[in-house]
């Protein structure tokens, strides 16, 4: 544990009409301090940018990584859709994923002579969220007007596949090529399982809701791996596939930048980089056997990121997904199916309360207020929440505080816990009461050695990789 410094502060919650105005932050909270990722693994990657560091790097980084990609099948003449999704902007304050598109953007047109360059900005649930970002990170006015919105409820394009007729989005695909720009965080490993993961927007951010869904609900775990691929793998989105630039990153913030004309390649370089120091974060996490948890950042609960890892990690903590002979509940079985003969709770059942900050609207999430003791701070969020049609009876399972030492002097009283996770957006550092920091310290040699010995080998031979190798 180490004294906050300067350039630790609040991780940044973009304004949006989807949550309440920015209160006071769990951070600022007298019982809730900064434990440094490196302090428990220092084996954690280097980084080249944490929020609110210098953007310039991520320019570099993006240049850099270009520098070996082919463009030449771009001609002046033609026509690039950079396809982006708005998970990217909630990484570090999303300046940096808006750098990648930036940078991206100038490359190819001083590389190809192309400036008919526009930016898709691509969602999944809260559908006016892409004009938010495009007005915050003023993307209109550097792609000269041509950057919008792309919902799966737009107009589809049909794709032939090897498994049938699929739905991409018809604004994704109307241009001569596709540039797909992406970002390399864990987020929902109880769905991809790190196979495919660079492709999954195919299925998801680039595909109408009749075949999201397919891939979300229809396939499940693991096997919706395939969908993805077998739209990628098309002709059609073949004909129009140029390169893939991706956002890296680890618990500790953004390492850099992978581009390759090879998807197949990053994937690949993506699982080798990111399985060690996602799998020890995870692992310390499946741990803790009790706490109190705080959302206190952009987005739903699910993608809500701390300690560089997102809060639907640590609802299936006691869950080891990285081990492709476990199988997730969660969203593979519609967050309240089980599969038969599963032990596994719905949530993680060492989350024994819920303080809910500040988090958007627009996906549902029952399963929380169902399972844990839930309580909302005040009215303006309870009010978001009741005007949400995904979760229309969330607060007649939840409570709501007046403000949040309230919340959090209550939640501790019903459980008669002071271990305390928050989960806000922060990479770097994790947000926790003392007690929790003392916990995660004292077992975090253990974590290490039981992943580096036992847990990484196993999932690298289940993924066909030497372990010797990495």
């Amino acid at each position: 544990m180490q004294a906050r410094t300067q350039d630790i502060t609040a991780p940044f919650i973009r304004k949006s009409k989807y949550g309440p105005e920015i209160r006071e932050r769990a951070f600022d909270l007298p019982e809730i301090e900064s434990l440094n990722i490196r302090d428990l693994f220092p084996d954690t990657p280097e980084t080249i940018f944490r929020e609110g560091g210098d953007i310039s790097v991520i320019r570099k980084a993006t240049e850099e990584a270009l520098k070996t990609v082919n463009m030449d099948m771009i001609k002046e003449g033609d026509t690039v859709n950079l396809l982006c999704s708005q998970y990217g902007f909630q990484l570090m304050g999303g300046d940096a994923y808006a750098e990648v598109l930036r940078a991206t953007k100038d490359v190819i047109e001083r590389r190809t002579g192309c400036k008919n360059i526009r930016l898709r900005v691509a969602t999944g649930f809260r559908i006016r969220e892409p004009e938010e970002i495009i007005k915050h990170y003023e993307l209109d006015k550097y792609f000269n007007g041509a950057a919008r919105g792309v919902t799966c409820l737009d107009k589809g394009v049909p794709i032939e596949t090897d498994i049938g007729t699929l739905y991409g989005m018809a604004a994704i695909y109307d241009s001569d090529w596709i540039v797909h720009v992406h970002h390399g965080e864990l987020r929902e490993l109880d769905m991809h399982r790190m196979i495919n993961r660079a492709t999954k927007p195919f299925a998801m951010s680039y595909a109408r809701m009749e075949t999201r869904s397919i891939a979300h609900i229809g396939f499940g775990p693991r096997s919706e791996n395939f969908v993805q691929k077998v739209i990628f793998d098309s002709p059609f989105v073949q004909s129009k596939y140029t390169f893939g630039c991706f956002l890296m990153t680890s618990p500790a913030g953004i390492t850099g930048v992978e581009a390759d004309n090879d998807l197949d390649a990053v994937d690949r370089r993506m699982l080798l980089f990111n399985i060690r120091p996602y799998g020890k974060i995870r692992q310390i996490l499946s741990k803790i056997d009790e706490c109190i948890v705080i959302l206190d950042g952009a987005g739903e609960p699910r993608y809500m990121l701390g300690g560089g890892i997102s809060f639907g990690n640590f609802t299936e903590a006691e869950l080891d997904l990285f081990d492709l002979n476990v199988i997730p509940v969660s969203l593979g079985y519609n967050l309240f199916e089980k599969p038969a003969g599963s032990t596994a709770k719905s949530v993680n059942p060492a989350i024994k309360a819920l303080v809910i900050n500040h988090m958007w609207l627009g996906v549902p999430q029952m399963e929380l207020p169902g399972h844990i003791p839930t309580i909302v701070v005040g009215r303006e969020m309870e009010e978001v929440i009741e005007r949400d049609p995904m979760n229309s009876m969330f607060m007649d399972y939840a409570v709501t505080a007046e403000n949040l030492k309230a919340a959090v002097k209550f939640a501790k009283k019903i459980t008669g816990l002071d271990k305390i996770m928050v989960f806000d957006g922060a990479f770097g550092y994790m947000h926790v009461s003392p007690s929790l920091a003392e916990y995660l310290l004292k077992v975090a040699p253990e974590v290490s050695r039981e992943v580096e010995e036992e847990l990484l080998p196993k999932w690298l031979e289940q993924r066909g990789i030497d372990p010797s190798s990495l």
